[in-house]
C-alpha cells in the first residue's frame, strides 16, 4: 500500500516518463523504472508499467497507423527482439532482484553516456547499423525487453538509422511496444505476478496518463527533437548512476 507522497510521486512520475513516450515512441520504461523502483519493488513496478504502457501505444500506432514503417518493423525489429525476449523472462525470474537493480542502473548509465556522446554536435540521423551490429544490438533489445520491461534504448539503437522521420519512428516503435508488452504481461499473468491490485493501481494513474499523452503530443510537434533527446538521456544518466548508487549500498 502506497502512501500519499508516494502515490503522488508516482502519478509524476507516470506523467514525465508517458508524455515523453507519446512525444518519441520509446524512453517511458527506462524513466519510469530507474525512478519508480524507488517507490515499489521491481515486481510490482513492471507489471503496472507494462498495463499503462499498452494504452499509450495502442493510441499512438492506432493514431498515427499510416506512418507505421512495416517493412522495417516486421522484417527485422520484431523478429529479432522476439527472439531475445525469451532470455530476458527467463532471467527475471530466476535473478535476485538486487542484482536486478544493479543491473539495470549500469545499463542506464552506460547506454546514456553512449547516447550522449553520440548525440554531441550530432545535426543530422546516423547511417544504418552493419549487419552483425543491427542483429545483436535488436537480440540484446529483446533480452533487456523481457528483463526490465525496457529494450528501448537498443531498438532505438537500430530503427533511429532506419527511419529518419520522427513520426515515422514514433508510431513504429509504439506498435513494436503493443506487441511486445503484451506478451510480457500474458507472460505475467500466467506466473500469477500480474495481480488485481496491479490493475486498481494502474487506473488510480490514468488521469496522469492522459495527461502525459496529451502533452506529449503537443511536445511532438514542437520541441526540436535533438534537444529533446538530450535532455531525455541527461536525465537517465543521472536517474541510471542514482540506482547504481542505491544498489551498492
Amino acid at each position: 500500500m502506497l502512501t500519499i507522497p508516494a502515490h503522488l510521486s508516482l502519478a509524476a512520475i507516470v506523467l514525465a516518463a508517458f508524455g515523453m513516450e507519446a512525444a518519441m515512441g520509446f524512453g517511458c520504461n527506462v524513466l519510469a523504472v530507474t525512478l519508480g523502483v524507488h517507490l515499489l519493488p521491481l515486481g510490482q513496478l513492471l507489471p503496472l508499467l507494462i498495463v499503462l504502457n499498452l494504452v499509450v501505444s495502442a493510441f499512438i500506432a492506432g493514431r498515427h497507423r499510416r506512418l507505421i514503417g512495416w517493412r522495417v518493423l516486421l522484417t527485422r525489429v520484431l523478429p529479432l527482439m522476439l527472439a531475445g525476449l525469451p532470455g530476458g523472462l527467463l532471467l527475471y525470474a530466476v535473478a535476485p532482484e538486487q542484482w536486478l537493480k544493479l543491473g539495470f542502473g549500469v545499463f542506464v548509465v552506460a547506454i546514456s553516456t553512449l547516447e550522449l556522446l553520440r548525440l554531441r554536435g550530432a545535426v543530422a540521423g546516423s547511417p544504418p547499423l552493419p549487419g552483425w551490429a543491427a542483429v545483436a544490438a535488436l537480440l540484446g533489445a529483446g533480452l533487456l525487453h523481457g528483463l526490465y520491461a525496457t529494450g528501448g534504448p537498443l531498438a532505438v539503437y537500430y530503427a533511429g538509422r532506419q527511419l529518419p522521420d520522427k513520426g515515422a519512428f514514433r508510431a513504429t516503435m509504439s506498435l513494436l511496444w503493443l506487441v511486445l508488452n503484451g506478451v510480457m504481461l500474458a507472460t505475467f499473468v500466467a506466473r500469477g505476478a500480474a495481480e488485481a491490485g496491479t490493475l486498481k493501481l494502474a487506473a488510480t494513474m490514468l488521469p496522469s496518463l492522459a495527461a502525459g499523452i496529451v502533452g506529449g503530443e503537443w511536445l511532438h510537434g514542437r520541441l526540436p527533437e535533438l534537444t529533446f533527446r538530450r535532455l531525455v538521456f541527461a536525465l537517465l544518466l543521472l536517474g541510471g548512476a542514482v540506482l547504481v548508487l542505491a544498489s551498492l549500498r
